[in-house]
């Protein structure tokens, strides 16, 4: 608290704690003069006490609506680093499964009880992990209320979900050769994004962002740098915030290659589709499939599969890693490792309990004398 001068800028913030939550509110300001930054100090203060004595007098009064607090949080929302897409989701399924519920009720009369209804009870068909998202959901929009002073405390009770762990199902490396092989075969117009999947192991929304100037041939490297979503459009980042590199497998170079030479005048690197556009790219992939006798996975199961393939081929966990741009191994422990069986291969292999080559003449003789 107090004022600090940093490269000729003066630096005002005033820290205090919420006499009745207890919550601790900073608020700040940056000038250039040190008189403003006085001036500022003081108008930061009153502001401080103000808002202490709104927050105060809704609190002792208790008549807040819960429809009016998911509009400060919603406002709340936009304050905060977050993809358009999670404040969407925020909205929908709180609108969803709440507003109704709960939006003439006061804030301080939703108790625990009614929540660990809605979600374990109201929202008993839905999966595991949508009851678990709806419980985070809630939990921020009443986290919310008690930093703002809305609330002495959070309702939201603590909730265990037991998770399952199916494997999800993915195509092996002899299937996902078929596959390219037969779009190609047939000049499938997705063959190409297909190829950059399974080679590559990138997000669908990294595919759709990735242009010619990211894409170096010749050292056989792509510096995934944007990432589109239809909320949010072109970013400069990926999921996880970082740049990447990624390296090109041979055959991949050919399909780049073909590539720019029939679209010479696009800044894209993958010809743009209008089921891409759509956002159907699941439903084509899938159908395509079918026609295959393969497995009918969806398209971020094309990055699942060139993990799984990698990790099969032995490749070192980390830089199966870094390449498909996860935060961690435990992902790729918990899930890719198991889906690709490495961590039980060849544990059978000694396994001589019994050897069927053995007396396997006796074995039909006697076979056939116990059917006459």
């Amino acid at each position: 608290m107090g004022i600090k001068e940093i490269n000729g800028k003066f630096i005002v913030s005033v820290y205090r704690r919420h006499p009745v939550t207890r919550v601790p509110i900073r608020m700040q300001k940056v000038v250039d003069t040190l008189r403003k930054a006085q001036m500022a100090e003081n108008e930061l203060e009153r502001n401080l006490m103000k808002r202490f004595l709104e927050e105060t007098l809704i609190t002792k009064s208790s008549k807040m609506k819960y429809r009016a607090l998911l509009d400060k949080f919603y406002e709340s929302l936009k304050d905060r680093d977050l993809a358009g897409a999670t404040v969407e989701n925020y909205k929908l399924c709180l609108n969803a499964h709440t507003l109704n519920r709960w939006g003439d009720k006061a804030i301080d009369e939703i108790l625990p009880e009614d929540i660990r209804k809605l979600i374990k009870v109201d929202l008993a068909d839905k999966s595991k992990t949508h009851q678990k998202s709806m419980r985070k959901y809630i939990n921020g929009v009443f986290t919310y209320a008690v930093e703002a002073g809305l609330v002495n405390r959070n309702p939201v009770p603590f909730m265990q979900f037991r998770m399952g762990s199916k494997l999800k199902e993915v195509l092996n490396e002899t299937q996902a050769k078929i596959l390219l092989d037969n779009a190609k075969m047939y000049n499938h117009e997705w063959y190409a994004h297909w190829a950059t999947a399974i080679f590559t192991g990138m997000r669908n929304e990294e595919q759709y962002a990735l242009v010619w100037q990211n894409v170096d041939l010749e050292n056989r490297k792509i510096y995934v740098r944007q990432v589109w979503t239809k909320k949010d459009g072109f970013k400069d980042l990926t999921k996880n915030g970082e740049d990447r590199v990624v390296e090109i497998a041979p055959p991949l170079v050919i399909i780049f290659k073909e590539l720019k030479l029939k679209n010479t005048d696009s800044t894209f690197v993958l010809p743009r589709i209008q089921e891409w556009e759509g956002g159907r790219q699941a439903e084509v992939l899938r159908m395509f499939l079918a026609s295959l006798g393969l497995p009918q996975i969806n398209y971020h199961g094309l990055r699942s599969s060139w993990a799984t393939i990698m990790l099969g081929r032995g490749i070192p966990a980390v830089k199966v890693m870094r390449m498909g741009g996860w935060t961690s191994l435990k992902t790729l422990n918990d899930h890719y490792l198991r889906l690709s069986g490495i961590e039980i291969k060849g544990i059978t292999d000694d396994l001589m309990l019994h050897d069927p080559s053995e007396k396997t003449g006796e074995l039909i003789e006697l076979h056939k004398r116990s059917n006459l």
